[in-house]
C-alpha cells in the first residue's frame, strides 16, 4: 500500500540527463503528496549527481530520511568517457572548450602509468564548477561570475580505475572511488598528467555502496508505480 511506502521506504532512480537530483526529488515527491492527499512528506537524496550526469541516486522517502547520511557516505563506481586534448573551465560539457592540443604522440604506455598513479588515498582539488561552500556561497556562483578562487583539496580513496583506449582519444573508463570524490577532477587530472588536458564528455554512475542502477527504475516508471498503488 502506497500509505507503508511514504512511511518508510528507499528507492532507485536512474537519473535523466540534464536534470538535477533535487528535479528527481521534487517530482517524486509532488506525485506521493498528490497520491496521499498530504502537503508535507520527507523525500531526500543520498548522494548528488550534477545535471550532466545520469545513473544511481538512491532517494529516501518518509521514515528512511535519517538513513541518508550513512548511504552518502558509501563508495561510488561510476563509468564514462574523457576526451583528451580539450579542456572546458567545469572540466565538462558545461562550459565551452578552451584549448585544443596534440594527443598524437601519446602512447598506451603512458596512459597505463597514469591509470596506475590515480589508484589509492590521494588529495584532490574540487572544480571550482561545483557546489562546494566558499565564504558561504557555493563555488559555481563564483566560477560563472569569473571570480577566481582556490578550494580546498579533499581526502579521496580510488579503489579501481579501468580505462578503455579504443576510441581514443576518448577514454572510456570505470572507476570505484569513495565519496567526495569529483570525477571531473579525475578527468582534468588526467589530461594534466599526459600534458595534453582532458575533459570530461560522459558520466554515469551504477554503484552506490550496495545499490546498483540494474535494480533502479526511471522518473516516469516510479510515478507509474505510485498511481497504480492502493491506498
Amino acid at each position: 500500500m502506497i500509505t507503508e511506502f511514504a512511511q518508510g521506504s528507499t528507492i532507485l532512480v536512474d537519473k535523466p540527463l540534464k536534470w538535477t537530483s533535487f528535479d528527481a526529488v521534487n517530482k517524486l515527491r509532488w506525485h506521493l503528496r498528490q497520491k496521499l492527499g498530504v502537503k508535507k512528506l520527507k523525500v531526500g537524496h543520498a548522494g548528488t549527481l550534477d545535471p550532466l550526469a545520469t545513473g544511481l541516486l538512491v532517494i529516501c522517502i518518509g521514515k528512511h530520511t535519517k538513513l541518508i547520511e550513512g548511504l552518502t557516505s558509501d563508495s561510488k563506481t561510476y563509468t564514462g568517457t574523457f576526451l583528451l586534448g580539450k579542456t572546458t573551465p567545469s572540466y565538462d560539457l558545461e562550459t565551452q572548450y578552451n584549448s585544443d592540443k596534440d594527443t598524437s604522440g601519446i602512447t598506451s604506455e603512458q596512459l597505463e602509468e597514469v591509470r596506475l598513479s590515480f589508484l589509492g588515498v590521494q588529495q584532490q582539488v574540487p572544480p571550482l564548477f561545483s557546489a562546494k561552500q566558499i565564504d558561504g556561497k557555493r563555488a559555481y556562483d563564483y566560477a560563472r561570475a569569473g571570480i577566481e578562487k582556490e578550494l580546498k583539496a579533499n581526502t579521496i580513496e580510488i579503489m579501481d580505475f579501468q580505462i578503455d583506449t579504443a576510441r581514443f582519444p576518448e577514454i572510456d573508463f570505470e572507476i570505484s572511488c569513495s565519496k567526495g570524490t569529483y570525477i571531473r577532477s579525475i578527468a582534468h587530472d588526467f589530461g594534466q598528467k599526459l600534458g595534453c588536458g582532458a575533459t570530461l564528455i560522459a558520466l554515469r554512475r551504477t554503484k552506490s555502496g550496495i545499490y546498483d542502477i540494474n535494480d533502479s527504475k526511471s522518473v516516469e516508471e516510479w510515478i507509474t508505480f505510485i498511481e497504480e498503488q492502493p491506498l
